[in-house]
């Protein structure tokens, strides 16, 4: 199977390295500098979290899809800001049977497309304002995928796997098909745990509770993890707006398999770790607000809820970022 991985970044260098290590043809594509780091690493270095490292090698670096050309699979794991431009320029990697997975944290452009509900067909402005994803990326290509382990980009281009295995894969129709069962298989065979499930969205809800709340919060406190789940105020402020993100998504037919206290008690688990928004605000680069908590709250506004806990700290992070931007040009 040729797979194409659109970002390596912490998470796509880090499924890459597995793909690799199961013998997939993989190829990864980034900017020339992140390549170049690859390059110079002899492949793709990644610590596991029991401390061992490892190197596997992909079998083509291209800068851009022109040179990589068509793959069965391409798994998109960019940042969802940089999702517009990869979208644009992901033309050759495309067959007539091309799969696309998509690996962004929040909600998708996607959300209400091929979907049984009377929003059915409308586009998540707040992700993809101008179009550009929904008129490059046909709904009928796309398998949703929630990605759930945690890995940091080092500085010198090595990955740390902090932990999580889970990759779990859906149909946005929530039909189980063949390319849904080869992903499992190919998620399995590269070490990580995965299974096809029928109702993609309430799992990529499970995940955002977490993502619209601990990572703005990560990033304005500098406080990692465990730092919030375990002071009294922030872990209140992340329940509240856990809560508020509950309330939303059951009302567009999500159901929850944990509650919001286990949701919490399970980011307190993962220790003292930098949440990836927190590491892009520590290196100076804009953060994913849009797909974080601009679409939960252009949800909240077709639902009618108010959602003000979500909508305060998504001022004070959209500040934040706004420095960020401007620091960054």
């Amino acid at each position: 199977m040729r797979i194409a991985i659109v970002g390596a970044g912490a998470l796509g260098s880090l499924i890459g390295h597995g793909f690799c290590r199961a013998g997939q043809r993989v190829t990864l594509v980034d900017r020339v500098h992140r390549l170049a780091q690859i390059e110079a690493l002899g492949g793709l270095v990644v610590q596991a979290p029991d401390g061992e490292s490892s190197t596997a090698v992909p079998h083509l670096l291209a800068p851009d899809a022109a040179t990589a050309g068509r793959h069965e699979v391409v798994f998109l794991a960019t940042k969802s800001q940089d999702l517009p431009a990869a979208a644009s320029a992901m033309g050759p990697l495309l067959g007539a049977e091309t799969c696309v997975v998509t690996l962004q944290n929040g909600l998708p452009w996607w959300y209400f497309q091929r979907f049984d509900h009377p929003l059915a067909g409308r586009r998540l402005d707040s992700v993809d304002p101008d179009g550009v994803l929904e008129r490059n990326i046909d709904s009928s290509r796309i398998v949703g995928c929630v990605a759930y382990p945690a890995a940091i980009l080092r500085a010198d281009g090595t990955v740390q796997h902090v932990e999580g295995q889970r990759f779990p894969v859906g149909e946005l129709d929530g039909q189980e098909r063949e390319r849904t069962r080869q992903l499992v298989a190919l998620f399995t065979a590269a070490g990580f745990k995965s299974r096809a499930i029928p109702d993609i969205r309430s799992e990529l809800w499970l995940k955002a509770l977490g993502a619209l709340s601990l990572n703005p919060i990560s990033a304005l406190s500098r406080a990692t993890l465990a730092d919030i789940c375990t002071f009294e105020p922030t872990r209140a402020l992340v329940a509240e707006m856990m809560t508020e993100a509950k309330a939303i998504a059951e009302s567009l037919g999500a159901s929850f398999r944990h509650t919001v206290d286990e949701r919490i008690e399970g980011a307190r688990a993962v220790g003292h770790h930098k949440t990836s928004m927190l590491q892009d605000v520590e290196i100076g680069r804009p953060v994913e607000l849009d797909a974080l908590m601009l679409s939960v709250l252009e949800l909240a506004t077709l639902t009618g809820h108010r959602a003000d806990a979500i909508r305060h700290v998504y001022a004070c992070a959209a500040l934040l970022n706004a420095g960020l931007a401007a620091a960054a040009g």
